[in-house]
């Protein structure tokens, strides 16, 4: 083929080529946008902790709501917890007591999980509870999915 002889114009051709690159396009910016939106906003790189702060948020509605043996199931990550409490040292009773009575908070009427950050083998929520100034801050523990106190704070 010589530059004379060129092949036909093919309009359809050209319009694929168009629609593909322009959607190649549209999805890298959806992608950067995703990625570092969810960093930005506090919830992970891609919101990749989401479903953790979904599960914070369950059960600190299952201690606002008074349903503390299914907030024990969570905290332990063992939704079948009764059919073996023997196997745990943190008790059900001290678990109660220790978000009521002798919490800093005591009884939850209110919460909102604020953000979430990853660290080490966990992530980090912080939570306003009774919207309170001073934060609670819990840790969940990627390995086994069971939460704790966190051993650090987040700044924000």
């Amino acid at each position: 083929m010589t530059l004379l002889n060129a092949p036909q114009y093919n309009a359809h051709r050209e319009a694929r080529n168009r629609n593909l690159l322009v959607g190649g396009g549209v999805l890298i910016v959806v992608l950067v946008v995703l990625y570092l939106g969810g960093y930005m906003l506090g919830h992970g790189w891609f919101f990749s902790n989401l479903p953790v702060e979904h599960k914070i948020n369950t059960f600190m509605t299952d201690l606002q709501n008074k349903d503390y043996k299914t907030a024990y199931g969570i905290w332990m990550n063992d939704p079948k917890w009764e059919q073996h409490p023997q196997n745990y040292d943190y008790k059900l009773q001290r678990f109660i007591e220790d978000w009521t009575t002798a919490s800093d908070w005591g009884p939850i009427t209110s919460h909102h999980v604020d953000i979430s950050k990853r660290d080490g083998s966990g992530i980090i929520i912080a939570v306003t509870v009774n919207n309170s100034p001073k934060k609670l801050f819990l840790w969940y523990e990627r390995s086994n999915g069971t939460l704790t106190y966190s051993p650090r704070e987040l700044q924000y």
